[in-house]
């Protein structure tokens, strides 16, 4: 390969190791350490189980899909290239603009709560101050090399799961009595009208909870792109996510409902304005760990900066697939001599920067927009991966080729995206139920949650409209890969 060709490609530069801890770290966050508190609080621990299993499942499901489609074609600009490959082009424009838009503002969300953490120890300091040294420290991680982005995942994940396995084994203790007062039991699966709290709809609520925690896991399809050897890593790493999920999640969300009732009035109060109400923070104080607000906000902290740094990778990553595919500006194309997309991940930063910015302006009212407008964007994606994988699985069979050419085959197809796509529809369209079951309509409500909805259609059909694309032939689509 040429010196020219080289510098127009990505660096192989990701090992196994980062990709499997990529896939793992990526689902386990706040979502954990905090939300499950309140999934808890809402639904009983029966019902947060329940919810909390059946997105596990599609999440499995979805992460299959990705992984057939990586390893056959390894590509950072992941849904977005498979979708304008094996469904029409305008879809895969959509796709890619909106994971875009998601992380970075992703980015932006987390910055505010990287200040809400720190403001734990240093109460009076400057906000801006904090994001700003936050911002930087991202962005040095992404412009330094991508190995120095796996690296640090690598290490932020080490810290997510070594805390979720000492929870574990400590609240394991706690029940048995071996740590604590004595022996618990299952005494508050008793409490109240539990183990299911709510009925129907607190359960649909916690499956909305519980799909925004698991939003990250599919950064492995964007990082296949850069594996050293992506058939042999992507397949490693979406074995492993199931049975990590049901441990992680499953597990962790178990041993809190046995601990804690759900009545708890510090469950319902878990956010990042008082770290002291986290379900792990609750469990390890009950153990006796006086010091467990200050080691939890630590490890909340790492999981903010965690995910702000994947979503400042994986959006320059696409950003710039979008440009080399001709959807984004050409400039954005441009490579630097270690092989990062540098105007891409310039123009991100500045677009991360912005909507922090937005946060301190009119009570936060531009954030809110553009939080809510990225909030079920996350979603759309899912449904890209579910589409994509359904259609290149049925025009590869109908092109005469072998099952056996896959280096990585999804089990239960078609069950696997048929199931994936009906439940992350149901998750889009109930996104906010409770707007039509009080005496009047919330329409401002509505308009919020569902800004980002009308966004992507209107990207999509406006480029079909456009470009006058039409859905591909399964007869017509591509199989040459990298």
């Amino acid at each position: 390969m040429s010196q020219e060709q080289n510098q127009q490609q990505l660096r192989r530069s990701l090992k196994t190791r980062h990709l499997t801890m990529i896939a793992l770290g990526g689902s386990i966050g706040t979502g954990l350490f905090l939300a499950s508190g309140g999934a808890i609080a809402q639904a009983g621990p029966g019902g947060a189980l329940v919810a909390y299993i059946s997105v596990g499942i599609m999440v499995y499901f979805l992460m299959t899909s990705l992984g057939e489609l990586a390893t056959y074609m390894p590509d950072s600009g992941s849904f977005s290239t498979y979708a304008t490959r094996y469904v029409d082009p305008a879809f895969g424009f959509a796709l890619g603009w909106n994971f875009w838009f998601n992380w970075a503002i992703t980015i932006a969300s987390e910055l505010v709560a990287a200040t809400l953490i720190i403001k734990y120890w240093y109460p009076e300091s400057n906000s801006f101050i904090w994001s700003l040294l936050f911002l930087s420290i991202i962005f040095l991680l992404n412009f330094l090399s991508v190995k120095g982005y796996g690296e640090s995942e690598y290490w932020f994940a080490i810290i997510k799961i070594t805390t979720v396995i000492i929870f574990l084994v400590v609240g394991i203790l706690m029940i048995f009595g071996i740590l604590g007062s004595e022996r618990i039991g299952f005494e508050n699966f008793h409490v109240g009208d539990a183990p299911f709290h709510g009925g129907f709809f607190a359960i649909l609520g916690v499956f909305m909870a519980a799909g925004y925690s698991f939003q990250g896991t599919e950064l492995v399809g964007v990082a296949a792109g850069e594996s050293e050897n992506p058939r042999e890593s992507v397949p490693r790493a979406i074995r492993q996510v199931f049975w990590r999920i049901l441990l992680f999640y499953v597990l962790a969300i178990f041993v809190i409902a046995l601990i804690i009732p759900y009545t708890h009035p510090s469950l319902l109060a878990s956010d990042l304005n008082n770290i002291n109400t986290s379900p792990f923070t609750l469990v390890f104080e009950r153990a006796g760990f006086a010091f467990a607000a200050a080691v939890m906000n630590a490890v909340i902290l790492s999981s903010v900066l965690s995910a702000g740094n994947s979503g400042m990778y994986a959006s320059t990553r696409v950003l710039w697939v979008l440009a080399k595919e001709g959807k984004a500006p050409k400039f954005l194309a441009k490579l630097n001599k270690r092989g990062i997309p540098i105007n891409a991940l310039l123009l991100t930063t500045a677009v991360g920067m912005l909507a922090f910015l937005a946060s301190f302006f009119g009570d936060g009212v531009v954030y809110l927009w553009l939080l809510n407008a990225s909030g079920m964007c996350g979603f759309i994606a899912w449904l890209g991966i579910a589409v994509s994988h359904y259609r290149f699985r049925r025009a590869f069979v109908k092109q005469g080729h072998d099952l056996k050419e896959l280096p990585y085959r999804a089990r239960f197809f078609p069950f696997g995206p048929v199931f994936a796509f009906t439940l992350c529809m149901i998750v889009i369209l109930g996104q906010n139920y409770q707007a039509f079951i009080g005496h009047t309509i919330d329409w401002k409500g509505l308009l919020m949650t569902y800004i980002g909805l009308p966004l992507f259609l209107a990207i999509w059909l406006g480029y079909k409209w456009k470009h006058r694309t039409k859905v591909i032939p399964l007869e017509e689509c591509k199989f040459d890969h990298k």
